[in-house]
């Protein structure tokens, strides 16, 4: 049985609002916005372009301010039976694996926020997601082509030949979003220079390494490793992220070598590198981002997660702000009534300056977790071992206490 969820402080009745919205995308971020709208009284349908629901990686971290969206959605069942609360979040040095800090979790932020954090396989979540909501309102191998807004409603165009007509379209269909690309034209995404391998390892492999339940990063020049559990703790999760100049493939992912990844890895703590060897397969993935765009939304249509604000995955928020983003889209247009235009400025307006910041905040810790060893990287220890950093809870707490359902300006971030 599904848990019961608290009252949201913007909540409205139940089947309050029979506006009909339209999802494009049925990733993470997609989901959990028509499943937001749908509790909320929307008329909600989705479109995704795949044959199947289904997500590209492995792990992901699903810190306090998301989990407060996922637990009043009803899935704080889901995420306990299948996500792994880490005890601590563990950096360490790349070769001799000194903690540089090591931050408790679990009650502590539990206590803090309210919530916990999860590990979770990205399948697990999206899976959990899906099941919530009715499969006749989720439409695969409905691949975008074309939208109009007509004024009073938006019309969508498929590749198949479907045709739908809906008061608001939501475009979450990723960072090379069709929507987005409608709206505002082309423009190619950036290649950050990193490149991911991810993977996951039964954990009956690695018994003899005794790995503590944490999310662990192991910081080093021009890469770092992190790893953690997922699924009950019965699979090892792990991202080996690599710099490189270029990235020449056609697509943005693909099936990695492990050879390459552990050659990328050689010399670093016997740790890493036996994770890598217990591996039997990889997948490749490009890092891209963009810059913070100007403008989310036109008329009735808005966009959401990485179709608006791609990041490096460095903070551990993607795929939270793309959760964050749908709770916040539910309640301005709960309080906007017929004015969806109005509704969707506003959630540009309240959305835009925190992953702003947090898009640049990634970005920058690029930078630090590759440090060469020298005088920056000792510096970056110490300041580390301080607490003062950005991977300190203390530091955090204005991401974790966020609850995006409370529509107040004067909170946003500058």
């Amino acid at each position: 049985m599904r848990s019961h969820r608290p009252e949201v402080p913007t909540a409205p009745s139940a089947a309050s609002n029979r506006v009909s919205v339209g999802v494009v995308g049925g990733g993470i971020g997609g989901l959990s916005a028509a499943l937001s709208l749908l509790q909320a009284g929307f008329d909600v349908q989705v479109y995704e372009q795949a044959p199947m629901l289904g997500e590209v990686g492995a792990g992901l971290q699903v810190s306090p301010n998301a989990a407060r969206v996922l637990h009043r959605l009803g899935l704080a069942d889901e995420l306990a039976r299948t996500g792994v609360p880490p005890l601590a979040w563990h950096q360490r040095r790349w070769d001799d694996g000194r903690t540089l800090l090591r931050t408790p979790l679990a009650e502590s932020l539990q206590a803090a926020f309210g919530f916990p954090q999860y590990q979770i396989h990205r399948a697990d979540l999206l899976a959990a997601l899906a099941d919530a909501l009715p499969a006749n309102r989720v439409h695969l191998d409905h691949q975008l082509t074309d939208l109009a807004d007509r004024g009073d409603h938006v019309q969508a165009t498929f590749a198949n030949g479907a045709h739908a007509e809906i008061e608001v379209l939501v475009g979450a269909d990723g960072i090379h979003s069709v929507v987005r690309k409608v709206l505002f034209g082309p423009q190619e995404p950036h290649f950050t220079g990193c490149v991911a391998y991810r993977g996951l390892v039964p954990a009956d492999r690695l018994a003899d390494l005794e790995l503590e339940v944490t999310a662990q990063l192991w910081m080093g020049p021009g890469r770092h490793f992190i790893h953690y559990f997922v699924r009950d703790r019965r699979l090892l999760c792990f991202v080996a992220i690599v710099e490189q100049d270029t990235w020449t493939r056609e697509s943005w992912t693909d099936r990695g070598h492990l050879a390459d990844a552990q050659a990328a890895f050689a010399g670093w703590h016997p740790q890493v590198r036996a994770i890598l060897a217990a591996a039997d397969d990889s997948f490749l993935t490009a890092l891209f981002d963009r810059p913070p765009l100007e403008r989310w939304s036109a008329g009735r249509v808005t966009l959401l997660g990485d179709a608006c604000h791609p990041m490096l995955p460095f903070m551990a928020q993607g795929a939270a702000q793309a959760i964050e983003d749908g709770a916040t889209l539910t309640a301005c247009l709960t309080q906007a009534g017929p004015d969806v235009p109005g509704a969707l400025r506003r959630y540009e307006r309240l959305r835009r300056p925190r992953t702003a910041r947090l898009q640049a905040l990634s970005a920058a810790n690029k930078t630090r977790l590759h440090l060469p060893d020298g005088p920056q990287q000792q510096a970056r220890d110490a300041q580390l071992a301080s607490g003062s950093t950005d991977w300190s809870v203390g530091t955090v707490a204005w991401i974790y206490e966020h609850d995006p359902a409370v529509l107040d300006l004067t909170h946003a971030p500058s």
